[in-house]
């Protein structure tokens, strides 16, 4: 069931809800010696955001069923303000005609006489604006509860740091000397951790013992040193002269020194009893 608006009859003060407060008092009602600049309601007309807002504030304002409007007084009520709107400012109150318009047109429609069928369906002239009410209001409603998110220079500003910039360290310089000094480091460390295998190398003390009867074999004196090549190695020496020990032993070299500390010499103990 719709209930009819309370209109004010247009030649009685303008009555508004909480224009303002005096001392914590709301200031229902203008006064009649108050004067109002011309541009005084521009702050009340702006306070909507299109026709559409204020025909839903009027509509809500009077508890009334969006589904279901009394076209009659809703069109008076917003003619009203229209009209009060137009007096002020034109250019502001351009769209809301357009709008009071379309008010009119489905207030006419709905005073024609409807058919005397009740099988005929006709299509109710308020569902257009009804529609576009309902998607208003629910656009209306996603604004609000965005409009309720934090928002930057509103709510909170956003902290800025002054980081200075890094300045690079500067390396000191390294010479030749350096790099030799950390390579000697490194191989010695690699000295100090390498893994030792020792493995057992064949060594015959005879095959040494025909090498050196070979040297010996012109029957001439052989200083002790020569029998011996470094380039065999600490246990190539060591068997080399096992060799020549175990020739002294079995008499086929004879080993003589002329003085103490005179080089030793060697040769084959056959060639001095040829030349005896």
């Amino acid at each position: 069931m719709s209930l009819p608006l309370d209109l004010a009859p247009m030649d009685a003060p303008m009555v508004l809800e909480h224009v303002a407060r005096i001392y914590g008092e709301p200031l229902l009602e203008l006064p009649k010696d108050l004067y109002i600049p011309p541009d005084a309601l521009e702050v009340f007309l702006d306070a909507f955001e299109g026709p559409l807002d204020l025909l839903l504030y009027l509509i809500r304002k009077a508890n009334l069923d969006v589904l279901d409007v009394p076209m009659a007084p809703l069109t008076a009520q917003y003619l009203a303000y229209v009209e009060a709107m137009r007096e002020t400012n034109l250019e502001l109150a351009a769209e809301y005609l357009l709008m009071a318009a379309m008010l009119l047109e489905i207030k006419s429609r709905m005073l024609l006489p409807r058919p005397a069928r009740e099988s005929v369906i006709e299509d109710d002239p308020r569902a257009e604006l009804v529609r576009r009410l309902l998607e208003y209001e629910r656009m209306k409603l996603a604004a609000a509860r965005l409009d309720m998110l934090p928002r930057v220079e509103r709510d909170f500003e956003w902290a800025g740091v002054f980081v200075a910039e890094k300045v690079s360290a500067r390396l000191p310089e390294l010479s030749l000397h350096d790099l030799q000094l950390a390579w000697l480091r490194i191989m010695k460390h690699a000295r100090l951790t390498q893994s030792h295998r020792v493995g057992r190398e064949q060594l015959s003390v005879r095959e040494h013992m025909t090498a050196i009867l070979r040297k010996l074999g012109d029957g001439d004196f052989v200083v002790f040193d020569a029998l011996f090549d470094v380039k065999l190695g600490a246990a190539g020496l060591v068997v080399s002269f096992l060799a020549v020990l175990e020739l002294v032993k079995e008499r086929l070299v004879e080993v003589s020194q002329n003085e103490a500390f005179a080089p030793i010499y060697v040769r084959l103990a056959d060639a001095s009893r040829d030349h005896t």
